[in-house]
């Protein structure tokens, strides 16, 4: 009697094999190169997601294209590596979601005027987050000239998308005051599109980063890390490490906000709560 696991269950056009061997496979790629930490019912998601690189790459199968992945050497390699992990993030993004947060920003900005001066928006995106910061700080730091915000993520066709820095004209979260003040619309074929202005583009250096490298050459210390909806997809091991670096990459008192599900009690060594899923480096 066989004991191998059965089929995992694929979409109704199953155009390619995929089994449960190859989901595991893709579930200790994913945790080695981006630390996402994918559970069992992911697997029409993870299907959906690479089959479109099956047929782009020419593979027949997933057990071709993984084996393919890890045996690649070269430029080619981490090319292809970065469109495996950019299948497989997800991005979920808006001006001012939870809003909350850019209210404690202003605040703080007003608080401690000139001392804040470098901010990291660790999952970018698509740049709404990002940009939000930089709206914030333009309305309420004291000299927003001064403070440079770096904006990362590791999907880089996501942050191809907010390095452009355009988008639809009825994009949620922006007021009408907030459109006129920092957009600039378009007209004829670009008529229904908006470009954030120069000067908002200019407090942003946007550049892709994975959280687990080893590798943090970020400069100097951070005033405020926007780390929000990330940790969510890492075990705990993870998180605690990605804790640990980020805790070496901000200055004492910096301020941590993290999203609106995830709660760090366990790193209190690390971090202290301030507020509603906002973060003390202690």
């Amino acid at each position: 009697m066989s004991l191998s696991p059965p089929p995992v269950a694929v979409p109704p056009e199953g155009e390619f094999p995929f089994g449960s061997a190859d989901f595991e496979r893709v579930r200790q790629l994913i945790y080695q190169r981006a630390g996402i930490s994918l559970h069992a019912g992911k697997q029409a998601m993870v299907y959906s997601r690479l089959s479109r690189r099956l047929r782009e790459t020419g593979h027949r199968s997933f057990a071709d294209y993984l084996h393919a992945l890890e045996s690649a050497r070269g430029p080619a390699a981490d090319t292809e590596w970065q469109e495996f992990v950019n299948c497989l993030t997800t991005n979920l993004t808006a001006f001012f979601r939870e809003e909350h947060h850019f209210h404690a920003l202003a605040e703080e900005l007003r608080r401690r005027g000139s001392h804040i001066q470098r901010i990291w928006c660790c999952a970018a995106s698509t740049g709404e987050e990002p940009y939000s910061l930089a709206m914030t700080v333009l309305e309420y730091a004291p000299n927003p000239q001064g403070v440079r915000i770096l904006a990362s993520d590791i999907d880089t066709k996501v942050l191809a998308t907010a390095q452009r820095g355009i988008y639809d004209a009825g994009s949620r979260g922006l007021s009408p005051e907030r459109l006129k003040r920092h957009f600039l619309r378009g007209t004829g074929a670009n008529a229904g599109r908006m470009k954030v202005k120069p000067e908002v583009a200019r407090l942003l250096n946007f550049f892709p980063f994975n959280l687990m490298s080893t590798h943090w050459e970020l400069g100097e210390p951070f005033d405020v890390v926007f780390c929000r909806n990330v940790m969510i997809y890492f075990d705990a091991p993870t998180q605690m490490q990605v804790l640990q670096r980020l805790h070496r990459a901000m200055k004492p008192g910096a301020l941590l906000f993290v999203g609106h599900s995830e709660n760090f009690g366990d790193a209190r060594t690390l971090f202290k709560l301030r507020g509603k899923t906002i973060y003390e480096r202690v």
